[in-house]
């Protein structure tokens, strides 16, 4: 009664949007209209893996080697990350966050925590319970 039936795609492109919503209203408030979501995804994944090298990042991103450097580049000029040289091999270099490329990361992870408090206050706790199963069920498992 009154709740509508949404068919799986249509929930996931509606999840999506809301998630959208959500980090476009972060990023216009904080004027971060010059980051691609690539460059974005590419700031969190250089935080998660805790200052890869070009090739283990480009690794983790599934993308080629050039793809990343030129991905990088671009960061690089916005002064969102910085080549740091490594102490054991001075062939390679690690990528390191600025300042600024740990504030982009902080407003990217804040959208992260505000969609997941909207489901929260959406859902009593036996249905978040349930969902938190189906979830890692799906999340756990190989596309």
């Amino acid at each position: 009664c009154g709740i509508m039936s949404y068919s799986l795609i249509e929930i996931v492109e509606l999840f999506s949007r809301k998630i959208g919503k959500l980090e476009a209203a972060i990023r216009d408030s904080e004027e971060l209209d010059a980051l691609t979501f690539k460059q974005v995804f590419c700031l969190e994944m250089i935080s998660n893996l805790g200052n890869p090298s070009l090739s283990e990042l480009a690794k983790a991103l599934h993308i080629t080697k050039p793809s990343t450097t030129v991905l990088v580049n671009k960061l690089v000029d916005k002064e969102f990350i910085v080549r740091v040289q490594s102490d054991e091999d001075r062939r390679s270099a690690h990528l390191h966050l600025t300042k600024k490329g740990h504030r982009i990361n902080a407003l990217h992870d804040e959208a992260h925590r505000k969609f997941a408090a909207y489901i929260e206050k959406s859902l009593t706790n036996k249905e978040l319970e349930n969902l938190l199963m189906l979830l890692n069920k799906i999340g756990t498992s190989e596309i």
